[in-house]
């Protein structure tokens, strides 16, 4: 199997299974230096482990980190830093009769058709545990971006029908509400409607929300590699996301030029800023500096309890309930991961960016000469 690797320069390879004995990654190009511990590692993979709420599936994981390879007296050495989170409890048994056929919602058929055979023991690769390994990588990527003075912020913007009110943002929300949501009144009403899809024996679906500041602009190359279209592939390489948005999305295709434009104006330093922020933040491909926004779209999760129709592997039309732990969202675990893919493609769009300007160079390789 290919394609468990991503980026060029901060590269990451993610590999483990649900069920096997263990997940992690091993990252390569985290440059020598950077004071790193298992602590912040460990804050990022607490804010994604399952069990910590009834929106979440009931398996117990404590998801504890164990670095490798790749520091030394609590800073890295430059060479690949190889995370490590243990498996401690499988049910397998809880999806032994997945073998014999395709959930609806699931890869199971399209693992089929590809490799002639799949790990049916919670979906194997594809998963939402895979996702630790990025979490993992993104929490030392974050770390990185705060030594240049980039900070993110993520969160639930939206559950169903329930979207969090701005103008009533608190911060501190995001960690004490269930949601992630940053309105406390939208976050009970979120629950409220969620409480009554488990009632039906279904699930919800909802929008995470993600903003980046401390930017500089000249991040992302104007063809094949914008930073727009590396943050798209980042966000939708996560199994639950359908859709992406930068800015202000999909509004642009209803808005005219002379409002969404975002007009600029300079100081008197000369410091150069735009009045309003429709493009989220980028622009050609290419970061402005301003604030870069950006939205990820989830599906409902696809393990519902309710009786479906599907096929077998013997190509037979029948009925199924699905057993086993599930999350009735999966939006509140995913912020996390959402968050962890913009620190990775933002931490290599950094690196590549020093070799974009001959001056860059000489500035570097001319210190302490």
């Amino acid at each position: 199997m290919s394609g468990s690797t991503f980026n060029t320069f901060f590269k990451i390879t993610t590999w483990g299974e649900s069920h096997g004995k263990a997940l992690g990654v091993v990252i390569d190009g985290c440059p020598a230096g950077l004071p790193l511990s298992v602590e912040d590692i460990q804050v990022y993979l607490d804010r994604r482990k399952p069990g910590q709420s009834r929106l979440s599936t009931p398996r117990k994981e404590d998801d504890a980190v164990e670095i490798l390879s790749g520091t030394f007296e609590g800073r890295t050495t430059g060479t690949p830093i190889s995370l490590l989170v243990r498996n401690t409890s499988q049910r397998s048994g809880d999806y032994s009769e997945i073998a014999s056929y395709y959930r609806p919602g699931h890869a199971d058929y399209t693992f089929d058709r590809k490799y002639g055979f799949r790990d049916y023991r919670g979906g194997g690769r594809s998963s939402g545990r895979e996702t630790i390994g990025r979490v993992a990588a993104g929490a030392v990527a974050a770390k990185l971006l705060k030594e240049l003075g980039i900070g993110i912020l993520t969160y639930t913007k939206a559950i169903g029908p329930v979207t969090a009110d701005m103008g009533a943002f608190q911060k501190e929300a995001i960690a004490s509400t269930p949601t992630c949501m940053p309105d406390y009144g939208a976050s009970r009403k979120a629950e409220e409607y969620l409480a009554a899809c488990m009632e039906n024996r279904d699930s919800a679906g909802g929008v995470i929300e993600c903003r980046i500041n401390g930017v500089p602009a000249g991040l992302g190359e104007p063809v094949f590699e914008k930073l727009d279209a590396n943050l798209a592939k980042a966000v939708m390489s996560i199994g639950a996301v359908k859709a992406f948005e930068i800015g202000d999305g999909c509004l642009v295709s209803t808005a005219n030029g002379s409002a969404n434009n975002d007009c600029f104006t300079a100081a008197a330093d000369g410091t150069i800023t735009k009045k309003t922020n429709h493009a989220g933040g980028i622009l050609g491909g290419i970061s402005d500096g301003s604030e870069i926004v950006l939205r990820a779209y989830v599906k409902p999760t696809p393990s519902i309890f309710t009786e479906q129709e599907t096929v077998n592997t013997a190509g037979e039309n029948i009925r199924i309930q699905i057993k086993g732990r599930h999350d009735p969202i999966i939006v509140p675990r995913a912020v996390v991961v959402v968050e962890a893919m913009a620190a990775l493609t933002l931490a290599d769009a950094m690196i590549a960016n020093m070799s974009s300007r001959v001056s860059y160079l000489k500035d570097f390789y001319s210190r302490g000469q």
